[in-house]
């Protein structure tokens, strides 16, 4: 029997651990055995998803659900049996708003799907003015953009819907997935739907009710998750679950362990041994490795390899953020919070980026007497705020809510959670880097990227991508072993 093949993983966020998952399972089926060793700088394993339990409050320090309408997060809590931990949204109270004039209006779903059902919803919302609404509406005459090159979020979508709708409703909406600003992000890289839609339909309206009429004639799937879900006991719980699965299954876990240099040799045309040093002054040597960390660490590291690579991922931008987590006494906040939350648009001028109404939204999140609340603040050009030290920072957002909602108790308790450097931004011409970035990197064989800041910035997109992280590492193992 062949001894086993080495691959190192640097990052333990959902990345490197989806990636790892991912390997053990491909590697497998293709009879390779394998040795794999995942490094982790920090002290903990998840990255960002991180879950406190404080008495029978549950807070997610991170990311506290996942699109289920993409498979691969669904798919992997079956392989860790979990699903029937899953969780979806609390049925009732489903309404979003979203702040418009210093007031807070309901969120009609059509504005949100972009296929109005009814037009009474609209007009009662007093989010967009006749003459708003007919714009949007124009959508259906407004000729399809070109095919070829980039362009930013709000110019599409000010192209297709008017700036009425943009400014009022799209950009928060987007904003809060990304932390960023729609004047640089990349269409393509970020909403490549809406583009494909309108290359196909010549409108975004049309595109999705002809998506709408296909889903309805379709069998039905069976599926009962509602559009995002969690785990019950937080999504923590995911990142134990697959350390524990890791282990058993031999992968090494190593965590304060960082890297401080990548050195590569080769004694064959095309096959490499990549050499790591790391803090303690130690080397780890692997015949493949994927870099999982975030892309200006992988940049430190690639740039003695190639410059041009090390650049590249330089000019990929990343936000930072925080959370602020408050539990009120129930009867205090009464009347106060309705529906799961709200989304700010940018040029209200405000502190908030979006609040959600944590125990509302989702099940076993807090006592009965309790609720709780999550507030965002940060992302591209409103970082300032995050200057303020975590007393200041909390109160800041307590007298957002009461000047948007009337909320006037004093929280029982309070957490801060400062993300810095977090959140990648898809700038335009992002897909065209990332073409050039992979053929900066294509000398060298077994090395591979994965991670947010590439290919999708949400939990199932992160494990999507570890995933093909691993099918390349185990096909280029496989061809070297049979050579």
């Amino acid at each position: 029997m062949s001894p086993p093949r080495t691959v190192v993983i640097v990052g333990g966020g959902i990345s490197g651990l989806a990636t790892a998952f991912a390997l053990q399972e491909q590697a497998a089926a293709a009879g390779l055995p394998i040795r794999c060793t995942v490094l982790e700088s920090g002290q903990s394993w998840g990255g960002k998803i991180v879950t406190h339990r404080i008495g029978e409050l549950i807070t997610e320090a991170g990311p506290d659900s996942f699109l289920s309408q993409k498979p691969a997060g669904l798919e992997l809590c079956a392989k860790l049996g979990l699903t029937d931990q899953l969780i979806n949204t609390n049925e009732t109270g489903k309404k979003a708003f979203v702040l418009y004039g210093g007031r807070l209006h309901e969120l009609p779903e059509g504005l949100v799907s972009f296929v109005p059902n009814q037009l009474g919803p609209f007009l009662r919302s007093g989010l967009l003015s006749w003459t708003g609404l007919a714009r949007m509406g124009l959508d259906v005459v407004v000729p399809r953009g070109p095919s070829e090159g980039d362009e930013s979020l709000a110019s599409f979508f000010r192209r297709r819907f008017g700036a009425q709708a943009f400014d009022r409703v799209l950009e928060p909406l987007m904003a809060g997935i990304y932390a960023g600003d729609a004047e640089q992000m990349s269409l393509k890289a970020t909403f490549p739907r809406f583009f494909e839609l309108e290359q196909q339909y010549g409108s975004i309206i049309r595109g999705m009710m002809a998506a709408k009429k296909k889903a309805s004639s379709a069998p039905a799937s069976g599926s009962t998750c509602t559009m995002f879900v969690s785990l019950k006991n937080g999504l923590g719980d995911l990142v134990t679950a697959l350390t524990t699965r890791l282990t058993r299954q031999g992968v090494e876990l190593r965590l304060g362990c960082q890297v401080d240099a990548l050195r590569v040799r080769s004694h064959q045309l095309g096959r490499w041994m990549y050499d790591l040093i790391l803090n303690d002054g130690s080397a780890l040597s692997t015949e493949s490795l994927v870099l999982a960390p975030p892309a200006y660490v992988a940049a430190e590291l690639l740039r003695p390899l190639t410059p041009i690579a090390g650049g590249l991922l330089e000019m990929i931008p990343y936000a930072s953020t925080a959370t602020i987590a408050m539990a009120y006494p129930a009867d205090a906040v009464a009347g106060a919070v309705e529906g799961f939350g709200f989304i700010v648009p940018r040029i209200e001028g405000r502190d908030l980026i979006a609040a959600t109404w944590t125990s509302l939204k989702w099940p076993h999140r807090a006592p009965a007497d309790q609720v709780l609340v999550r507030c965002y603040v940060g992302g591209v050009g409103r970082e300032v705020i995050l200057r303020l030290d975590d007393d200041q920072l909390a109160a800041r957002v307590r007298a957002e809510l009461s000047a948007l909602c009337g909320i006037k108790a004093e929280p029982g308790y309070v957490e801060v959670n400062r993300w810095w450097k977090a959140m990648p931004q898809y700038t335009l011409g992002h897909l065209d880097r990332l073409t050039q970035l992979d053929a900066a990197l294509s000398r060298y064989g077994g090395l591979v990227l994965t991670g947010a800041g590439y290919r999708g910035v949400g939990i199932p997109d992160c494990i999507r991508d570890g995933a093909v992280a691993a099918g390349r590492v185990v096909h280029y193992l496989s061809v070297k072993a049979a050579s």
